[in-house]
């Protein structure tokens, strides 16, 4: 068997679906598990009814009926006025219109999980339906029945031994099945989040449970290209990566695999392959096992906003491990993920996204136990099999905040001119 996952991009308007569809018919007689993210830019969205959810903002009705009306312009292009389509998706939107009429309970992380999740239900219901349309015979799952969680809110865990059982009992038969990424549930019934870009992690751990013979992620770009090619134009097409130096990308920051996704499939070797929905016949990247070095081309990963801090004593004695352990468990019962870090006599210093509330809540937690300062606006790229040429190329004019250079790879932090 084979998972497909297809990305929120691949499935932009009615004419990417369509293109999809058309992939998917190819494999109709083949035993495949599709897996699905919400609509491009239908998660920032509902993101933004969250907020002002939290915030008791009536704006969130006015965002809330934008995405209502996006989705249904999809639908007037792919169905019949008359379509039972039509009526799933309007139930949905108006289950979410009266969760988000009730006063929150107070825990951000829970709201957004029950309301964020609503955008992978609604674009699997309407490629299930289009599907069926054009007669591909599939199969719908709630994967929030059968992917069990931890209650880690917004960044859940999978429980793999309490899903095995469940997700084989689910996909285990012969068939075209689809569901949904990025969301799973506890085994209270409350829908869960698997972190941004988590339909890549769905997808990898289906595999791993089903014993899939491989993974196919579809997206926009033609497979792992060595840069953004919004930032680098001229980015090349890695044929071939290792599991390992996947890892390594995707824990830099790179946004083409989501960090959690090599490790399944690296424990039951199966391979990975990033291929364009555009041109579905084309090679793409392959991820695999590879033993023998293989040589790479300069590899660029760029984070933008990003938060310098500063952590010193404030009798400025030297950081030393009680401080680090006071520090570090800070960074954890707080959720945020340092980006970078670098220590001297009597600093310790870290780079993380910027978030205004985390930073906030940061900065004064550490200003109980130390003197902290910080710096806003920066980028820290990263640059794997560095070359001094490739160096150049990212700091030009701009000015070197921190320099890290380490056997294959290269960081810095710049204030971007």
């Amino acid at each position: 068997m084979q998972i497909f996952k297809f990305g929120g991009v691949s499935l932009k308007n009615a004419k990417s679906i369509i293109q999809v569809s058309d992939i998917i018919k190819k494999h109709k007689d083949e035993h495949l598990v599709i897996v699905v993210s919400a609509i491009d830019k239908t998660t920032n969205a509902l993101e933004l009814v969250h907020s002002y959810f939290i915030s008791n903002n009536e704006k969130k009705y006015d965002v809330l009926s934008n995405i209502k009306q996006f989705h249904f312009n999809i639908l007037q292009e792919l169905f019949n006025p008359e379509d039972e389509v039509f009526y799933e998706v309007e139930k949905l939107f108006f289950e979410l219109n009266n969760y988000i009429s009730l006063p929150n309970i107070k825990n951000i992380d829970y709201e957004y999980d029950q309301i964020v999740s609503f955008g992978e239900i609604l674009s699997s219901i309407i490629i299930y339906n289009y599907l069926r349309r054009v007669d591909i015979d599939v199969k719908w799952i709630d994967i929030r029945k059968q992917l069990i969680t931890d209650e880690y809110y917004k960044e859940a865990s999978i429980l793999f031994e309490k899903s095995l059982h469940k997700i084989k009992s689910v996909f285990s038969s012969k068939g075209l099945y689809i569901c949904q990424g990025f969301i799973g549930g506890t085994e209270n019934g409350a829908s869960t989040t698997l972190g941004r870009e988590g339909s890549d992690y769905t997808a990898a751990a289906l595999a791993y449970m089903l014993d899939a013979e491989q993974v196919t992620i579809w997206k926009d770009v033609p497979g792992v290209l060595n840069a953004d090619p919004r930032i680098m134009p001229d980015a090349i097409k890695l044929d071939a990566i290792s599991y390992k130096e996947a890892i390594e990308l995707a824990y830099y920051g790179a946004q083409v695999i989501h960090h959690k996704t090599i490790k399944p499939l690296q424990n039951k070797n199966i391979p990975l392959y990033v291929k364009p929905y555009t041109n579905p016949d084309s090679s793409g990247t392959i991820v695999m096992n590879i033993d023998k070095t293989i040589d790479l081309p300069p590899i660029y990963i760029y984070k933008y906003n990003q938060v310098l801090i500063s952590v010193m004593p404030k009798d400025f004695s030297f950081i030393v491990e009680e401080n680090l352990s006071i520090i570090f468990k800070i960074l954890a019962e707080l959720k945020i993920k340092v980006n970078l870090m670098q220590q001297s006599a009597i600093s310790f210093t870290i780079c993380i996204d910027f978030n205004e509330q985390k930073l906030n809540n940061l900065l004064k937690a550490l200003n109980n136990h130390f003197d902290a300062l910080h710096n806003t606006n920066l980028t820290l790229v990263t640059i794997r099999h560095y070359t001094n040429e490739a160096l150049e190329k990212v700091i030009g004019n701009n000015k070197i905040i921190i320099k890290e250079i380490s056997r294959k790879t290269a960081r810095v932090v710049l204030k971007q001119n």
